[in-house]
């Protein structure tokens, strides 16, 4: 009798079936390999240059008048797509400026009023074209209007008193100030206008509004200037009073260390000891310890140099300074030590010694060059140049501090991008911009970081130099281009400027590189974000960017590209996640500008939207067909994702009782739906013993509900196999 097993129908049947593999014409790699250094180079070679418009020579007032109907065409037509963009409607105002046509100016800028009066700019551009052509009555009439539509933007008001007082009418611009007085603005304000009477010796005109201002704030802040201001009109008795009335007005809960320190400050000034002494007795018994830190090391300042105390707190200090010197000696390289030591030093205001201090502290290198022995030691050049920048104001000294520090840290083998950035953003607060682009180009030299990157880009992003910023973003893809954060916020720039298909050539170029650090990064679809690395990563890392570049084509209204842009991305992988975002893209319509103003075009927009190959019965079409592709080919290629073949028909069932189909469309989904089963199977540790059974849901499609007798047939005779085999060994 023939063996049931060696059969051809029991080979057909127990046969695995594996996918079709993919062919591949030609694996060996090119004979000439390029890197994305070269590519990037080449596109810059290759980049035409831009188009520069031939000069218009105009002999005639006819050639005049079709000039400027041809500019005022495209303005117009600009302004149409874009009313909302104020730089538009000042270059269309100054373009008629130009042509010394100022009604029509003004009527430009009137028209952007209309469209957005909150904008600053346009009020400020129209009121200088004024200005600059003599217009005052047309200014002051403009200025009017914008402090009355905008009263709590404080330039309109600076503008409108300084075109005042040029004109020299004073009395004008006291009336603004009160007309703006009446707003209560804030400190900056009051002091506007106090420093305007000041410039005409109006003193007891300065000296009434500060009562008013200290009514209306009753803040220490205006109470301090009040009594400065009386002390600098040599009025000690009234600065005095100043100082008493504030403490009695603002109250236990309005008293804090600075008024206190400045009376007691003043009386010190004033050469009355016992009177500053009394003010930070009684500050320190009526405010909180926690709060009068500041307070406390004053008035130790104050004893130290008018006191009797003063020999007291310098043997406290000393021992205290004694104590730190042996410890430093014993552990040179005990920073905390150090730190302790400085802040002791800061604290008693001796500029002299705390330099001595964090020069001896900064001289004790650590010995092994490794990044985790320098972490605590650079906080010490750090907090010295802190030190000189805020405290001594020596902003030399600041700068040889960090240009030193960086000198000394060996980049060759680690860097601190802290430090770098630090150097850089004091130069920036210096005013000194291209002393701060020297500093962070060689950081990037030097010891390129993400964050070095990052924060240059962000600081010529915020002056507005746009090829500033691509230049830093080219030198940023070049030394990572695996970082796929950086290709998204490069690309999210170029859509900013309007520039899509720079977007899209980045995109391209992202999509392509063969490694990506984090490419859920790109992978922006809520859809698809959370499957990232269950399948589409697995196909390869540089299919991630497809989708935010799917992302960006759909923002741009294009179905055609976001179509293709799926095809190349089931090109690379059939992952369920990929079909159902494909389906649920052809189901939904593109996005419609909804920043129309008008809601009779924002619905005309939209019923555009909805015609033609925009229209539901055709996109319901398309997404059923990509639904239908997509259960054929997870049918076909991957027998053994069940789970994701349910989901699958449940997304597409959801779809049809969405759109309401009918009963013949909806039943036909539901009976590939499966059966839920559930089942037994061994448990096996690593060494292959089994230790047990457990259970399982499995799912039983349709099509395989006639496989289950031979399924039966099939497990009997591997029981048979079994059972021979081992009667076989036993007789052995």
């Amino acid at each position: 009798m023939a063996d049931p097993l060696s059969t051809s129908l029991h080979e057909k049947v127990t046969g695995v079936r594996m996918p079709r593999p993919t062919k591949v014409k030609n694996k060996t790699p090119a004979p000439t390999q390029i890197t994305a250094e070269q590519i990037v180079r080449e596109a810059k070679e290759r980049q035409e240059d831009d188009y520069k418009p031939p000069t218009v020579k105009i002999t005639d007032a006819e050639e005049l008048g079709q000039y400027r109907l041809k500019k005022r065409k495209e303005f117009e037509d600009n302004i149409r797509r874009v009313r909302w963009n104020s730089a538009m409607w000042v270059k269309y105002a100054k373009w008629e400026e130009g042509q010394k046509d100022l009604d029509r100016a003004r009527s430009v800028y009137e028209r952007a009023l209309d469209v957005d009066y909150r904008n600053v700019t346009v009020w400020l551009r129209y009121a200088d074209m004024e200005m600059r052509h003599r217009q005052v009555s047309h200014a002051r009439n403009l200025w009017d209007r914008a402090v009355s539509l905008l009263p709590r933007i404080d330039q309109l008001w600076y503008k409108y008193i300084h075109m005042e007082e040029m004109l020299g009418n004073v009395a004008g611009a006291r009336q603004i100030f009160e007309r703006w007085m009446q707003w209560e603005p804030d400190h900056t304000g009051w002091a506007s206008y106090i420093k305007m009477e000041l410039r005409y010796n109006e003193v007891e005109r300065a000296r009434g509004i500060y009562e008013r201002y200290v009514e209306i704030h009753p803040s220490v802040k205006a109470w301090v200037r009040y009594a400065k201001f009386e002390a600098k009109a040599n009025s000690r008795p009234r600065a005095r009073q100043c100082y008493e009335r504030a403490v009695e007005a603002l109250g236990e809960d309005g008293q804090t260390e600075e008024l206190y320190i400045k009376f007691a400050e003043f009386e010190e000034h004033c050469k009355e000891f016992e009177r500053a002494r009394a003010i930070f007795k009684f500050a320190l018994d009526n405010i909180p310890k926690a709060q009068a830190t500041d307070l406390y090391r004053r008035f130790v300042t104050f004893e130290k140099q008018h006191g009797d105390r003063e020999g007291i707190e310098d043997v406290i200090v000393s021992k205290r300074r004694f104590q730190y010197e042996d410890e430093v000696k014993k552990n040179p390289l005990n920073y905390d030590t150090w730190f302790d030591y400085v802040r002791l030093e800061e604290t008693h205001g001796e500029a002299s010694r705390v330099r001595e201090v964090y020069e001896r502290a900064i001289a004790n290198v650590p010995p092994a060059t490794e990044k985790r022995y320098w972490q605590r030691y650079i906080y010490l050049w750090i907090n010295y140049a802190l030190y000189e920048e805020l405290e001594s104001q020596d902003m030399e000294r600041a700068r040889e501090v960090y240009a030193a520090c960086l000198d000394l840290i060996p980049h060759k083998v680690f860097s601190f991008s802290k430090v770098w950035l630090m150097a850089g953003q004091f130069e920036i607060r210096q005013k000194r911009l291209d002393a701060a682009r020297k500093i962070l180009g060689k950081a990037i030299g030097l010891a390129a970081k993400g964050k070095i990157f990052k924060t240059y880009i962000e600081i010529e992003l915020q002056l507005g130099n746009i090829e500033r910023c691509r230049m830093l973003y080219g030198k940023y893809l070049e030394w990572s281009p695996s970082n796929c954060a950086a290709w998204v916020k490069f690309a999210e720039l170029e859509r900013s400027l309007a520039e899509a298909e720079r977007a899209r050539g980045i995109f391209e170029l992202a999509i392509t590189q063969p490694l990506l650090d984090m490419p859920e990064v790109l992978w922006k679809s809520r859809r698809l974000r959370s499957n990232c690395s269950e399948g589409v990563r697995c196909e390869g890392r540089q299919l991630a960017g497809l989708k935010a570049y799917i992302d960006f084509e759909i923002a741009e209204g294009e179905r055609e590209r976001t179509r293709q842009l799926y095809e190349r991305l089931l090109e690379r992988t059939k992952h369920v996640k990929v079909w159902m975002s494909y389906a649920q893209f052809e189901e939904q319509p593109m996005p419609v500008d909804e920043d129309e103003e008008d809601e009779e075009e924002l619905a005309a927009a939209q019923a555009r939207a909805e015609e033609g190959d925009e229209a539901p019965d055709v996109r319901a079409t398309r997404a059923r067909g990509v639904y239908e592709r997509a259960y054929r080919s997870l049918k076909e290629t991957a027998m053994d994702a069940k789970e994701e073949r349910v989901m699958l028909l449940e997304a597409w069932r959801a779809f049809e009782m969405r759109l309401g189909s009918s009963q013949e469309a909806l039943e036909s989904v539901t009976k590939k739906m499966p059966r839920r089963v559930k089942r037994k199977r061994p448990i096996h540790t690593e060494d292959g013993t089994a230790v047990g059974m457990e259970e399982y849901y499995d799912y039983i499609f349709p099509e395989e509900d006639g496989n289950l007798p031979n399924l039966k047939i099939l497990e009997a005779a591997y029981r048979w196999k079994r059972q021979k085999l081992a009667g076989d060994g036993d007789d052995a």
